[in-house]
């Protein structure tokens, strides 16, 4: 059995394999390392976009293909039937999770203002402080998975409130469902999104939704950039009303020329939430256990099922 892998450093990090595994190195789409027949389990490049597609039609025997990434929508709808797609859930909570809680603090401290002032050799004490906190924050999680809840759990010490939602109520975890987020955004200091992009989450803060926020409030997008209407969300932040730390957007990469780059109330990153020098072993950790479940012909993990 052939397993198809993207990093010259996986092999040594995947674990002990059933002597029948060969596992090969892709890391270019075009210099395959053998004949594409006899692959049945292929890990594309993490954060490979709808492109890197292209190789499942070279693949016959492809049975499944498992994601570096959490989320799917880049291969949700594209992948043949009969083929199993997982993704990397577990594997980005940590890093994710320190992002946001890294972003939030940044933008109520008024770290990238101080930054301006640094470069600017200006000691902007007067200018800035006193800032704002994190302490005693209402923080909203839209998204209730293993990423929502590892946020939770390391903004705990903040002495904030937490409020989650998902796109089915849990009552009895203290989950709202996502029809509640009208009544939900006026009372949250802080709104993090943490949703998968699907057709249900495709431009769910709209025009409406950010009109719904509080003045003040802090917006934090460690999603996906199409969650957000871009038009209605740079309206929003123009007004200074609101402001927002985002590690995606759309179009993304953002164009130099984008109004976003100059905004004094945005914070931008360019999607590296996940993006550690951790990842790998965590990533290989999770394909080297799904390899030998597959070849146990045991259930795999992580299966996508609805864009989740």
């Amino acid at each position: 059995m052939k397993v198809w892998i993207p990093h010259e450093a996986g092999p040594a990090l995947l674990g002990e394999l059933p002597a029948e595994v060969t596992v090969e190195v892709v890391d270019h789409p075009d210099k395959l390392p053998s004949d594409p027949a006899g692959v049945r389990f292929w890990v594309p490049p993490f954060l490979a976009g709808s492109d890197a597609t292209a190789l499942l039609h070279e693949l016959p025997d492809l049975e499944v293909v498992q994601l570096l990434s959490a989320g799917a929508d880049a291969w949700v709808g594209r992948v043949p039937h009969g083929v199993t797609l997982c993704d990397a859930r577990g594997v980005h909570d940590p890093s994710t999770a320190e992002w946001v809680v890294t972003a939030i603090l940044a933008q109520l401290r008024a770290f990238p203002a101080f930054a301006r002032a640094q470069a600017r050799r200006e000691w902007a004490y007067d200018g800035v402080a006193p800032t704002d906190e994190l302490t005693g924050k209402r923080v909203l999680i839209v998204g209730a998975g293993s990423i929502g809840t590892a946020v939770r759990n390391r903004l705990a010490p903040f002495e904030v409130e937490f409020t989650l939602v998902a796109r089915t109520a849990r009552p009895e975890q203290g989950v709202h469902g996502v029809e509640e987020l009208p009544r939900l955004l006026p009372d949250a200091d802080v709104v993090v999104l943490l949703v998968p992009l699907t057709e249900q989450t495709r431009g769910l803060v709209d025009a409406d939704f950010l009109a719904a926020m509080r003045d003040g409030a802090l917006l934090v997008n460690a999603a996906r950039g199409p969650v957000a209407r871009t038009e209605a969300l740079v309206a929003e932040l123009r007004t200074g009303r609101i402001s927002a730390a985002l590690d995606v957007t759309d179009p993304e990469p953002l164009p130099a020329d984008h109004p976003l780059w100059e905004m004094p109330n945005v914070l931008l990153t360019p999607h590296v939430a996940g993006s550690v020098r951790g990842l790998l072993p965590r990533a290989y950790r999770l394909v080297g256990d799904q390899v030998r479940r597959f070849a146990a012909g045991q259930p795999l993990i992580n299966t996508v099922v609805d864009g989740y």
